[in-house]
This record gives structure tokens, sequence and C-alpha cells, in this order.
């Protein structure tokens, strides 16, 4: 069917704001900022974190040790611990080789203390085990000899000369460090490469065009290289703290939502260059049309990671101004630069398949509009069907979502995390992490006293005392990160606590990581029913309109339980995962919410519009016949980038990349393209109460408009 539209060749004066000038000035006004931004992305790996400490906020009780800690002398020191075995007892010349070992490393790096434990024939820094496997002794280095991540490697080359079969873990805090620093050595750069790489294939498959793949790429390029320099700017102004983990994040952010802005953008422009000669008209009509779904979705996304700085975990609360001024800078080059780049380059940039204006559009069913049609005449088989197949997936959420322990959180376990194994199974007092107990010296006695009877300690060391302060070493009985140990820790607070006096404090890495599962479970209460509000109210606002924002935020809710079901199975049963890392759930919720809610946006605004002239049944198949290929292509592309974090080498990456990815999958295929149709078309023009579009009188098209819902609204000459 064709619709005859008269001809028009302008919209709108050409001195206007479709001047021909007005996109030059947007570019050049780009080129003049990415002049003073590119340089600063660079500086943003300066200011990025990875210690436990800076993660927790202040008031937490391993926080107050680490800041005593690094008040202290000593606090510049690393310790590493080498774990010397064998399958079966060491021979003499393997105690030889440990001598030699420790003589040698004890030289070049003069340690400020050796520590070990009772005196034996071997000397007071090194002990052997009481199997007679093992012998292990532990080195504090200042860090004036350099970072872990520059020294693990030459002391574990230093102990290269061994007997055949004895082996050799160097391990210890330090070295975890250094094995944890190692992996994300330049995971930055890794990062912006495969994602650049992804999204150009995909970009390329979806235009199937020589050159316009190539336009969204450089834009959201410049879009994320500005908002790293933004991130950083905002990090020496406010103290805002990123990690790796959110660097990677950040770069993932702005290619997915940018590349999202750029398909639906170019979608609605090419349509509107049918109606319009001129190409600076057809792209005002196409911002006019895209530009109010995009800036919903942008501020959907934006408001819902601000609320993450309500968290009290410092690299929870720091993604929040992270992501959204990510999300603020892919949105404001996608709606400038972007169009203005289009409009330079004219319609050749579609080459070979260039839209042109013609006074009649064949209009097509496709894809899209023969499934609109299906949904409408089996209203409740799609509902039910989709509500079947994600209650299916929820079921995986009876697995193993337990918490992930630090050991378990490398894919390939590095030789620390292997030497922490080995030192347990040879050196049982030795094998947890030890806490670490700070005191006033006058009550150190009875510190030690109350902590060696408490239930699940193995041993205690006294240290030092300095400037006021005694510190003393606990080994739990139980492996590390296990809720066995974390039960010894919190009786052990609570048996130091009751000292008055003391000002007992407890920390170290368990106690880190206690404190930091403790917090991300207070946060989850507080910022997922908050992330929860905002977008309701974004989405009220924009449909102005109770029952559809209801039913669009259960449907991404269902959506998200689905999504965190299926993906635990995988975790559990394929990929052999020992865990949920803790801040997986809310990143991912906070992901799925804000994205899954955009897929419905983007849906949504277009079948209002379509509403107020077709009424709500044939909006709806319009809505979903216009979008429904250029949603399917944002999503795909949202979830490739997500991917894109699977093939980096820790747990947590993965997890996120891969739940993020299916349950953005799972909602642009199913929820989005099936169950709000269905719904949709089942409540009827209610779905938009209390607007005036849920009275019938407002939804009757004029007499004469159209001979069918699917025809194109004919250009409208000023």
């Amino acid at each position: 069917m064709t619709v005859d539209v008269a001809p028009t060749t302008q919209d709108a004066p050409p001195g206007r704001a479709a001047g021909r000038w007005l996109p030059w000035l947007v570019i050049g006004l780009w080129v003049a900022l990415a002049a003073v931004m590119v340089p600063l992305s660079g500086k943003l790996s300066s200011v990025t974190t990875d210690k436990a400490v800076d993660a927790l906020p202040a008031s937490a009780e391993s926080t107050k040790v680490a800041v005593l800690e690094e008040s202290l002398p000593g606090a510049e020191d690393n310790t590493f611990v080498f774990v010397y075995h064998r399958a079966g007892r060491l021979t003499y010349a393997d105690r030889a080789t440990v001598e030699r070992h420790y003589d040698t490393l004890a030289k070049k790096y003069p340690p400020k203390t050796a520590t070990g434990g009772e005196e034996d024939d071997d000397g007071p820094a090194i002990r052997p085990s009481t199997n007679g496997n093992a012998m292990m002794f532990a080195l504090d280095l200042s860090t004036s000899y350099g970072p872990p991540e520059e020294l693990v490697g030459p002391l574990r080359d230093a102990a290269k000369d061994r007997p055949t079969g004895l082996e050799l873990e160097v391990t210890g805090p330090a070295a975890i460090d250094g094995d944890l620093d190692a992996v994300f050595d330049g995971i930055d750069l890794q990062v912006f490469l495969t994602t650049v790489i992804v999204v150009t294939i995909l970009l390329i498959l979806t235009y199937r065009s020589p050159v316009l793949w190539f336009v969204p790429l450089v834009v959201v390029g410049v879009a994320a290289l500005t908002s790293m320099a933004t991130v950083y700017l905002l990090v020496k102004g406010f103290g805002i703290v990123v990690d790796n983990q959110n660097s990677a994040l950040l770069t993932i952010l702005v290619f997915g939502v940018g590349t999202d802005y750029a398909l639906l953008l170019i979608a609605r422009y090419r349509e509107t260059l049918h109606h319009y000669e001129n190409v600076r008209v057809a792209m005002v009509h196409a911002l006019r049309g895209a530009a109010p779904a995009i800036i919903a979705s942008a501020a959907t996304v934006v408001a819902g990671l601000l609320c993450l700085l309500a968290a009290d975990l410092n690299s929870i609360s720091g993604l929040g101004p992270i992501g959204a001024a990510g999300i603020l800078c892919a949105l404001v080059a996608m709606l400038t630069l972007f169009p203005a780049v289009l409009v330079v380059l004219g319609r050749r940039i579609f080459w070979p398949a260039i839209p042109r204006f013609s006074t009649a559009v064949q209009a097509k069913p496709g894809l899209w509009g023969r499934l609109g049609a299906a949904i409408d005449r089996r209203r409740w088989m799609a509902t039910l069907g989709s509500f079947g197949i994600l209650a299916v997936l929820c079921i995986g959420l009876t697995g193993n979502t337990g918490a992930l322990r630090e050991q378990d959180q490398f894919l390939s376990p590095p030789e620390s995390v292997t030497g922490f194994t080995v030192l347990r199974q040879n050196f049982p007092e030795l094998g947890g992490q030890p806490m670490t107990v700070y005191t006033r010296p006058a009550y150190e006695k009875q510190i030690l006293d109350v902590v060696k009877r408490t239930p699940g300690v193995a041993q205690t060391e006294p240290g030092q005392t300095v400037q006021g302060w005694t510190d003393i070493s606990v080994y739990p009985a139980d492996a590390p990160d296990t809720p066995a140990e974390y039960d010894t820790i919190k009786r052990v607070r609570a048996a130091v606590h009751a000292v008055s006096g003391a000002e007992a404090i407890v920390g170290g890495p368990s106690a880190e990581n206690l404190d930091t599962e403790v917090t991300t479970g207070r946060d989850e209460k507080l910022v997922i029913p908050l992330v929860l509000a905002v977008v309701l109210i974004v989405l009220g606002l924009l449909l102005r309109a109770i029952v559809a924002p209801l039913v669009l935020m259960a449907t991404v809710i269902v959506s998200f339980a689905a999504a965190f079901g299926g993906s635990v199975f995988v975790f559990d049963t394929v990929l052999g995962f020992q865990g949920i890392d803790y801040a997986v759930p809310l990143l991912a919720f906070l992901f799925l919410v804000a994205l899954g809610v955009d897929y419905n946006i983007f849906l949504t605004s277009r079948a209002r519009e379509e509403t107020a002239r077709l009424g709500t049944r044939d909006g709806m198949r319009k809505a979903l016949s216009a979008t429904g290929g250029v949603i399917t292509s944002a999503g795909l592309v949202l979830a490739a980038t997500f991917a894109v974090l699977v093939s980096l080498p820790l747990v947590m990456l993965v997890e996120v990349g891969f739940l993020v990815a299916f349950g953005v999958l799972l909602d642009a295929l199913l929820v989005r393209s099936v169950l709000v149709p269905a719904l949709t078309l089942l409540i009827g023009r209610r779905i938009w109460w209390p607007s005036r579009l849920s009275r019938p009188a407002a939804q009757a098209p004029p007499a004469g408009r159209h001979s069918r819902a699917g025809d194109k609204e004919p250009a409208r000459p000023r």
C-alpha cells in the first residue's frame, strides 16, 4: 500500500534551526572540547584504586584498623609468604635450599621483621610443618623496593633454583595484591579495544553499509573519551572512589547506550528522509520524534545510577556519579555531534541503500508487523507463554547464590591463591587470613586472654607496641571467607569490645570482606526500593499515566528475576563458580531495571504517540512494527558490549557481563517484543489511565484520516 504525501523540500527557513551553519558550528565546538578533554582521559587510570579499604565506608571497623595501620611505622611494609612443600617428607637438601633462599632474599630485601613462630633448628624466621612435608617463612618488605606487582615476580624468580620435586608458592597479602594488580594491568585498554571491535562488527551487520557504521562508532568513541576525562575531573574535585571494575563498566555503559541512541536516531532519520527532501529538515523532525524517548531513557538510567549515592560502600556509591557522567556524555554527543555529522554527510552516508524522497511511501507490514498481528490474535497465549518462560528461568534462583570467596574470584587461580591452599593444608594454625586486633598497651594481656578463649580461634601472636597501640595477630581455625570464619570474627569483636577501656578494634582481609558483605546487604535494602521508586516516577512523567508505568515495572522486575535465575544456573552447573560476588546482585538489578525500562520506553512512547491518532490496539501494533527492528538491534549491541566483560579473568566481571547481557536479550526479545504488547492489548485503553487516552473519545481517529492503521503519517508542510 502507498500513502500519498505532499512533496515538501523545506519545513523551516534555512537560516534558523535547520540552517547550514549550525552543524558545522556543533562539530567545531566538539573538536575544541575534545582537544581539552581527550588528554585528560588518559589520566583516569592514575586515580583508580583496588584497595578493599578504599571501598569500605569510614564507619566500618576494618576501615578504622586500616587507617590506624597506615598511621603507624611499618605501614609501608608488604608481607610475602614463601611456602615450600613436597609430596613426601622434605629432604636435607630441601631444608638447605629454604635456608639459602631466605638468606639471599633477606640480604637483597632487608626485612623490617621476620615472622614465623618459635625458634627451631632452622632459625626463628623459618617454620617447618608438623607433618614434615613443608616449610615456610614470611618477609615484610618496605614499599621503597616497589609496589607488590613489581616485587612478586622477582621474588618468585629468586627462588627458582630448587631440587627436583620441591615446590614453592609465593603467597600472602602482598602477593595477592600483586596478582590482582597484574589482572587489571591494561584492563581499560583491553575493554576499550574489545568493545570497539564488537560494536564495529555489529554495526556493519546492522547497516550493511561500508561507511555508515563508522560515524556512530567515532562519535561514541569521542563520548567515551570525554566521559573518562569528566570522571577524572570528578575524582580530583570530589574524591569519588573509582576502582578498575567501575572504570571498565564506564566504557561498557557509554558504548552500549551511545550505540543504542545512535540506532534509534538513525532509524527515525531514515524514516523522515522519505518525507523531506532537505536533510536538515529531515534531521529536525527525526530529533523531534526520537529525542524525547532518548532523553527519557537517559534520565531513567541517570536517575537510577544516582540512587547509588545512598549506598555506604564507596565502590558502589562511586559508580553512581561515574556512570551518570558517562550516560550524560553519551546523550549529549548523540543528540548534538552525531546529528551534525549525519547532516553534513547527507544522504550518501546510507549508501548503497540510500533513502529517497518520495510522494508515495510504500508501507510494508514486515516481520514485526506480522508479529504484532499474531500477538493481537492470541493475546492470552502470548501473555501466559511469556510468563511461563520467565517462571521456568526463575527456578534457577534455587541454585548456589552464596557469597563468592576472595580466593575464588579468579577464573584461573594465580600462585598466591593456590599457595593459601597449600599453606592451610600444611600449617592449619596459619592457614586462615589473620585478623589484626589493635588495643591499648595496658590491656594487651586481657585482650589476649579473651581472644584465646573465643571459639574458632586457632592461634594468637602478640606484636609490637607503637605510639600507644599494641597489635595482635589472630588466626581463625576455619578457611578464609567462609561463614564459620565470619562467625569467629564477629565473636572476637564482641569479646574485645566488652573489655572496657581497651578501645580494641578488629580488622584484616577477612574482616574487610565481612564488612563489605554486611554493608552491601544494607545497601541493597536501601538502594533497590529507591531505584524502583525513581524509575517509576520517570515512567509516570513520560507516559502521563499510572497503569502503564506499573505494568512496565512489573515486567522488568519479573524479567530481572528470570535473568538472575537463568544466570545462576549457568554459573553453578556450567561454569562451576563457587558463588555470586557480593556486588553482582545490586549492579545487575540497577543495569537491568534501568536499561530494561529503556526498551519499554522506546516502545511505549511510540505507542502513546500512535495511540492518539489510531487508538490503543492499532497504536501498539504500529509502534511494534516501527520500533521492533531497531530496538532488537539496540538490544543485541548492548548485550554484546556487556558480554565483553566475559572475556576478562575475574569471576565478578564475568558474572556481571553475562547476567546483564542475558537479561538485556531476554528483555529485548521476549518482554518488550511479546509480553508488553500482549499485556497492552489485553488491558486496552485503560493502560493509559488516568490520562485522556484512556477515554474512548480521545482515541477515535478522525474520519478519512487513514484507510489502515499501519499507514505512515503524511508529511505536514508548513
